[in-house]
């Protein structure tokens, strides 16, 4: 935690907002991930049902004869889903980072897996058990976890990422 605590004071990152951030993050994942898919398979069944029959006959109808409010309301729609689908890939990378933590990265990695980004959510006794850990150790490894994960994404994994898009001149959304 000492460690932590370092990097926070290193990067300026108030620790307790960091902490409140991160946890925020993790703790709506699953129900994005979930929302996500059920998008995704929404538009595909609207697709075809307003423009063939087929995904790829729906979309080749949508380029060349659907009007273009119907196109664009398509777009939106789709943009959307790459949003979404690029903060979880955000997500995703910052997981790989925490992996090569030196000191208990797996262990963290498998604790934030555990209680945020699987698709089950285990009790209490279920997560000490898989863990094989006492409560007290289970809490205070679970709250090194957190906070690495906001170390690593908004102390480098968006700074990077702004510097990447900067580079390419692209507007950020609001969320960063």
């Amino acid at each position: 935690m000492t460690n932590i605590r370092m990097l926070c004071r290193m990067q300026h990152l108030n620790e307790q907002a960091l902490y409140a951030r991160s946890k925020l993050i993790l703790s709506i994942y699953r129900d994005v991930c979930w929302s996500a898919v059920g998008r995704a398979n929404a538009i595909e069944t609207d697709l075809m049902e307003t423009c063939g029959s087929t995904l790829d006959s729906a979309l080749i109808y949508l380029e060349t004869f659907a009007p273009d409010e119907t196109r664009t309301q398509f777009e939106e729609r789709v943009q959307s889903l790459f949003e979404t689908r690029w903060l979880i890939d955000l997500i995703e990378n910052t997981m790989v980072r925490i992996r090569d933590y030196p000191v208990r990265g797996d262990l963290y990695c498998e604790i934030l897996n555990l209680c945020y980004l699987n698709r089950f959510k285990y009790k209490e006794t279920e997560l000490l058990e898989l863990l094989h850990m006492e409560r007290s150790s289970f809490y205070d490894r679970k709250k090194e976890a957190v906070l690495l994960f906001g170390l690593s994404l908004w102390g480098t994994a968006i700074p990077q990422l702004k510097n990447l898009l900067g580079s390419i001149q692209y507007d950020l959304p609001e969320v960063l």
